[in-house]
């Protein structure tokens, strides 16, 4: 009578073992860029937020207000007048879209630039303008 052979389980527990890993991989790995797309999230949201009111306030024809949300170099270079007046030069607004924003960070200055589609009221031409901002005072500000 020959003894009944027990079955090799290694196959079997190496297998577990892999799964177990992989599985293991797979939440880390969710994890981690869930964590990449929050920080992002949290670093691009303010700059846009910042290109909304800019464009909010010159669509309504609130050139103080907008004025107020340029950067110091812009600001020191052009009255608040000299900018109502080009502004008001310019084709009014009907709609927009922000449609890109990118931030920086070189040496520590942080910088972004929105990409803005805008359509003219009284021609409906869609134009495309790269707006730049520079964080001024935990603020973002444009800076064209």
């Amino acid at each position: 009578m020959v003894p009944d052979r027990r079955p090799n389980r290694t196959v079997r527990t190496v297998l577990i073992v892999l799964g177990a890993l992989l599985a293991l991989c797979c939440v880390v790995g969710t994890c981690v860029g869930l964590w990449f797309y929050r920080s992002l999230k949290d670093s691009v949201e303010p700059a846009r937020a910042a290109t909304t009111a800019f464009v909010d306030d010159v669509q309504a024809g609130n050139y103080p207000g907008a004025y107020g949300r340029l950067c110091e170099r812009v600001r020191d270079g052009m009255t608040q007048e000299e900018f109502a007046r080009v502004q008001a030069a310019q084709l009014k607004i009907s709609s927009y879209e922000i449609t890109n924003v990118n931030v920086n960070n070189f040496n520590g200055r942080l910088t972004a630039t929105a990409t803005v589609v805008v359509v003219q009221e009284a021609t409906g031409a869609r134009a495309s303008q790269a707006l730049a901002l520079v964080k001024e005072d935990d603020e973002w500000r444009v800076c064209q």
